[in-house]
């Protein structure tokens, strides 16, 4: 049997040692109620003994004791090696004591009858195949009538569960030696009457304690049930004053408030005034239908129908049919067919979500990597497509001296325009109707993933071109120079911002020397060129192909130099700089130097109708495309303009593969 807690209840003997006072035996070593008590296992519990209460019966095992039973407290716990077991003194005290003294004194007695009374031990313990193991505690001795084993025996409970408590009698056995004792007739009875008046007297107080019980809960159901009723304060009071203070029936105080609200109703109809009711939403078929249809293609749903409850469509085909009637799927409307009067159109739905895909995708790829080039650029919007003059305005070297009465000359400002032209992306995808009647929705919903794709990757091709196009030294500059190119800046169209050194640490002090060291434009013409002051601007940004990003990093957070898993220690430093990957790039040795363009911008980015692109849907009767090719057409559109405005912010490394 597993080792587990388990509850007994002992017999023990008593000898009388002065008035009052009682030797006990407590326990043996030996086998009761099927469970062995080794010598040394009593001999380990003989402090938990020391202070053990006497209580007249056991009383209820869950209910506690009662101070009424209280008889005795025993001390001085000892250990007898004749007897093999354990020995205390018991002091009567408390409102049973009397009665425990006389009946010690009666049992002790040299002659005459003696009751079948006497002491029993509730003991908690541990065991395991019927052999006690440890005793945890001693709960109690306890003055009983008819001790299942007189003098030495043992009376057990299986559990110390409450409802598996139960008492388990064993059969009378003898000490060695010793006579049974007989009954005694008078108390007997006593113990009987006794006994009986206890149980009456719990069971009023059990009877007592659950009317409390249903009291209380009855005044809990009565204040909820009027609080729900809503009725008037003057038709509440009847019904509290019929049921407060009392238990009742849950059916008879709803019938009562069901009663008293007919009244009221019957009272006061002839009064009633109804108020424009409070709009918290208000949805229409529209955006009922747009977030069904956003749910369907996986779109994200506007804030304001987020929580908006819609039928769930089955496919592509149901929202289709029952948009357009057109069950014969010729690509017309069919008012006398459709299934929902509404001003929403298909393509127009199918649009709307499909831009909203496009949002989202864009900003899961710009997580990805594919928007390094918006910490490099700058974006600006445009009201026309006409081209677009990028002016660098010259800075003023130095402020003249001027005399005394002496005249102010004019200062040299110059400009450098470049100039860019809009072009337009685009291309379509189509809906067929084999794909609506085939009811193909995640084939649908893919699409605007893909032109997300397109689009984003389109941007990052335009401005990684600029540093790789025309052989790698960039676009042609508005004074004849190439963007990167190696000639002094003295000189008409020289940058200075090209060298052909491997990507290391030294050399990348080098290039922010350079960049640091760029003058200034003052203004594009002779004795002018290179005499700005210094930009006084170190670059932040290092830009690389996949092949050198580890070396990168490296230099940039030199101590990661042998800890290639983390590469953002300098950054959480606030220290400047960060590595910038160009999916792009192929060319595996080149690398590229750019300014904060927050501070010093060079490459602009310039968009028409915003930087993601514009979905539109061709989808009526009279489109050519429905006639001629039974498909609607899901067009997308970008116009950009990438151009670069100041070469001094950038630095580029041609690398000799």
């Amino acid at each position: 049997m597993p080792d587990e807690e388990q509850r007994t209840q002992l017999a023990l003997e008593a000898v009388a040692t002065a008035a009052g006072e009682f030797e006990i035996t407590a326990i043996t070593a030996g086998k009761g109620n099927g469970w062995t008590f080794p010598a040394n296992v009593l001999q380990a519990s003989l402090a938990l003994w020391d202070g053990v209460e006497t209580f007249v019966d056991h009383g209820e095992l869950t209910a506690g004791r009662s101070l009424k039973d209280l008889g005795g407290v025993c001390h001085s716990p000892a250990w007898d090696e004749f007897d093999s077991g354990i020995h205390l003194k018991l002091k009567t005290t408390g409102p049973a004591g009397p009665l425990v003294a006389a009946l010690g004194r009666e049992l002790l007695a040299d002659s005459g009858h003696k009751p079948r009374v006497g002491f029993s031990a509730d003991v908690l313990f541990t065991g395991a195949d019927k052999t006690v193991q440890k005793i945890l505690r001693v709960l109690s001795l306890d003055l009983v009538f008819n001790p299942a084993r007189g003098g030495a025996f043992v009376r057990a409970l299986n559990s110390v569960q409450p409802d598996a408590a139960k008492e388990i009698a064993m059969p009378e056995v003898t000490a060695p030696g010793a006579a049974a004792a007989a009954p005694n007739p008078d108390l007997e009875a006593m113990r009987t009457l006794l006994g009986a008046t206890q149980e009456q007297q719990r069971l009023e107080a059990e009877r007592s304690a659950m009317l409390a019980t249903r009291v209380q809960m009855s005044a809990y159901l009565l204040d909820s049930g009027l609080a729900a009723s809503r009725l008037p304060a003057a038709a509440q009071a009847p019904i509290r004053a019929r049921f407060a203070g009392q238990a009742f029936d849950p059916a008879a105080l709803t019938a009562a408030i069901d009663d008293q609200r007919q009244l009221v109703a019957a009272l006061t109809a002839g009064a009633v005034i109804q108020g424009p009711g409070r709009i918290t939403a208000q949805f229409n078929d529209r955006q009922r239908l747009q977030a069904a249809v956003d749910d369907l293609l996986g779109a994200p749903r506007d804030a304001e129908s987020a929580a908006l409850k819609v039928p769930t469509l089955t496919g592509i085909r149901e929202l289709y049919l029952m948009l357009t009637g057109d069950i014969d799927l010729h690509g017309g409307y069919y008012a006398d067919r459709i299934q929902l009067a509404t001003t929403a159109d298909f393509t127009g739905l199918v649009k709307n979500a499909m831009n909203k895909i496009i949002v989202e995708r864009w900003a899961a790829l710009g997580r990805a990597g594919y928007d390094w080039w918006k910490k490099i650029v700058v974006v600006e919007h445009f009201n026309s497509l006409k081209s677009i003059t990028g002016t660098l305005i010259g800075t003023v070297g130095s402020l003249p001296t001027v005399s005394e009465s002496g005249e102010y000359t004019e200062l040299a400002v110059g400009d450098s325009p470049e100039t860019a032209t809009f072009t337009k992306y685009g291309g379509y995808i189509p809906l067929t109707l084999e794909l609506i009647d085939t009811d193909d929705a995640r084939k649908l919903a893919a699409y605007p993933r893909e032109l997300a794709n397109a689009a984003l990757r389109n941007i990052s091709k335009l401005v990684a071109a600029i540093f790789t196009q025309n052989a790698a030294v960039g676009p042609t500059m508005a004074d004849t120079g190439a963007l990167f190119n190696s000639t002094a800046v003295a000189t008409a169209g020289g940058h200075l911002n090209l060298l052909t050194v491997a990507l290391s640490a030294a050399q990348w002090e080098v290039v922010a020397a350079a960049v640091y060291n760029q003058p200034m434009l003052i203004k594009n013409a002779a004795t002018f060129y290179g005499t700005g002051p210094k930009m006084g601007i170190n670059p932040k940004f290092l830009l690389v192909p996949r092949a050198l990003q580890l070396s990168a990093k490296q230099v940039l957070y030199p101590s990661l130099e042998r800890a290639t898993q983390i590469y953002t220690e300098n950054m959480q430093r606030g220290e400047p700089g960060d590595v910038i990957t160009v999916p792009d790039w192929t060319d595996v040795t080149d690398w590229a130097a750019v300014c904060d363009p927050m501070v010093a911008p060079a490459i602009y980015v310039g968009e028409r109708f915003g930087i993601t692109p514009e979905i539109f849907v061709a989808g009526d009767e009279l489109s050519p495309a429905v006639f001629m090719n039974d498909e609607h057409r899901l067009k997308v559109r970008q116009f950009l303009a990438v151009w670069v405005n100041d070469f001094r912010p950038l630095h580029k490394e041609n690398v000799a593969g």
